[in-house]
Order: structure tokens, then C-alpha cells, then sequence
């Protein structure tokens, strides 16, 4: 397959403090240790498809400001390609909050800034790139008309277009028709259902639901129990690795998208390619922040060669 990855989504920086638990409302907590690091979906899955090895594209904006810097710098130091990365003059860069607790658990508010600009007048100037690629990754933190054009465009293409439908939110038929391989996790598999996906059971009637769309492979993301994939080649659920020392669940998805479009654009088979993507995210939830966690190709390797021992 055509190794070329196309990644159209958001860039962040994520603003981490990391406490014994969660504050619930009107709770305010002492003593968390803060720190910032590079995020939003769609920059997480860029970098972890090019630490992975995939040559990589990215399309998104970010500010002309500090934060929109040192994002392009990173991106370069990660050898993807920011050709089409506008510097917004209109926008600050967007920024995550994230609160991490003791088990590893997150949670997450955004100020998308930059991003709720991506446009589809951004995805037609990158058409050339689009059509030239193997694969499309995209999320839901840039506006919905925009994912809807570079899906239509890639389709129209050949291109394979892996949508991770996150943050959740309703979706039209049409786009989902142009979706090669949707990922969603149980919360999002739900609301584009209808079904609650709390067994097997539940993932393999979303699963089905989901075909009945046009989308020809489902992988439904179950945490630390693996995924359900539904396709051609397979369907059942693929285990994850099991992880002792977790420190942050944060961007685990990410990683497990970005590196599984360079596993299938290294023509793996699915369930192959599943299980390198599950390696990927195991290894980034042992480490804190998004980006900082994206586990580099020697990494993943060897991980699965002691695995496989």
C-alpha cells in the first residue's frame, strides 16, 4: 500500500496537573504538580504515526503565538510534514486542561482556539496531498463540515479514510458512507447507535449497526480489554496487552490510531496491524502527558518481541 499517512486535526497544548483525585464540583485540591506538554487528537496521532515510522502529513492551525511555536518546532523534530499547518493570526492556539489522577485516570476540558478554524477551503488546497495518500486520519476537534470534505475528497480518491469519531457527537450517514475504518470507543460507539456497548454483545450490535452504514471495518475500542473489530477479514475481540505500572490513560487512543494507519499502510493484515496499535498504546499509557507518551518504532518492536516470548 501507498505509505504516505495524511493526519487533519487539532493541535493543542495540554496543561496537566496530576493530584489523588479528580475535584468534583466546587472541590478545590492542594498540592497537584503541574506540567505542560504537546496535544489535541489529531497533532497526538500525527506524532505517534511518525514516531512509529509512517511519513506523515499533517493539516491543521495553530496560532502566532507561543504555544502555535512550539508546536511547529516539534512537529519538525518528529519529521512530519507541516506544508499545510497554518499559522492563524485570528486565533490563539488551542489548550487541553487535564486533570490525571492517581490510577492514571483523566479528565478533560478544551478551549479549541486555532483549531474550530480548519477548514474545508484548507482541505481543498491540500487536495494534492489528500489524493496522493494511502491513508487519512482524522477526529471531531476540528469542525464536522471540514472532516465531511476531506473524507468526500479522499473517498472519491481511493484513499482509505480511518475516522476515530472523538470527541463523540452525532454524524451524518453521508460521512459515514466516505469512512473506510471507524474507531470509536464504547461512549461513542453508543451515541452513533443508540446500543450500550457494556459486553461483547453490545460492541458486536454497534458493530453491525455501524456496517449497515456503509463503513466496511468497525474497531470499537474497549480500554484495557482490547477492541472489537468487525470486518471482512475478522470479527471478535482482539485482547490488549495488560499494563502493571500505568501512570496516564491520557492519548492511549491517540497512539493506538496513529500507529495502527502506519501498520496498515505497511500492508499488515487488520488483526496484525490491531495488535502492533494495541503495543503502542501500552506502552504510552506507562509514561504522563499525550505526545510525550507516543513510544517511538524501536520501542514498539521490542515490546512485542518480549511479549511474544
Amino acid at each position: 500500500m501507498n505509505n504516505n499517512i495524511v493526519v487533519i486535526g487539532s493541535s493543542n497544548t495540554d496543561m496537566i496537573i496530576k493530584m489523588d483525585h479528580i475535584p468534583k464540583p466546587g472541590e478545590t485540591i492542594l498540592g497537584g504538580e503541574f506540567s505542560t506538554a504537546p496535544g489535541g487528537k489529531g497533532a497526538n496521532q500525527a506524532v505517534a504515526a511518525a514516531r512509529a515510522g509512517g511519513k506523515v502529513t499533517f493539516i491543521a492551525r495553530v496560532g502566532n503565538d507561543m504555544f502555535g511555536e512550539r508546536a511547529l518546532s516539534g512537529f519538525r523534530q518528529d519529521n512530519i510534514n507541516i506544508d499545510h499547518v497554518i499559522k492563524d493570526n485570528s486565533a490563539p492556539s488551542g489548550v487541553a486542561l487535564i486533570f490525571v489522577d492517581r490510577k492514571g485516570e483523566n479528565s478533560i476540558a478544551v478551549a479549541s482556539g486555532a483549531n474550530a478554524k480548519v477548514s474545508p477551503e484548507d482541505v481543498r488546497n491540500a487536495r494534492d496531498s489528500i489524493t496522493k495518500a494511502g491513508i487519512i486520519l482524522m477526529q471531531l476537534e476540528i469542525p464536522v463540515e471540514t472532516v465531511e470534505t476531506a473524507a468526500q475528497v479522499a473517498s472519491a480518491s481511493g484513499v482509505v479514510v480511518i475516522l476515530n469519531p472523538a470527541p463523540a457527537q452525532p454524524l451524518s450517514d453521508e460521512l459515514l458512507r466516505n469512512v473506510t475504518i471507524l474507531t470509536p470507543n464504547e461512549s461513542e460507539a453508543e451515541l452513533l447507535t443508540g446500543i450500550k456497548v457494556e459486553d461483547e454483545q453490545g460492541a458486536k450490535d454497534a458493530a453491525e449497526t455501524l456496517i449497515a452504514k456503509g463503513i466496511k471495518t468497525v474497531i470499537i475500542t474497549l480500554g484495557a480489554r482490547g477492541v472489537y473489530l468487525k470486518s471482512d477479514e475478522f470479527t471478535g475481540i482482539i485482547p490488549a496487552f495488560k499494563v502493571d505500572n500505568i501512570v496516564d490513560t491520557t492519548a492511549a487512543g491517540d497512539v493506538f490510531n496513529g500507529v495502527l494507519a502506519v501498520s496498515l499502510a505497511e500492508s499488515k493484515p487488520l488483526a496484525e496491524a490491531i495488535r502492533f496499535a494495541h503495543a503502542a498504546a501500552a506502552l504510552s499509557v506507562t509514561k504522563l502527558g499525550a505526545q510525550t507518551s507516543a513510544p517511538h518504532r524501536a520501542d514498539i518492536d521490542s515490546f512485542l518481541r518480549i511479549s511474544n516470548n
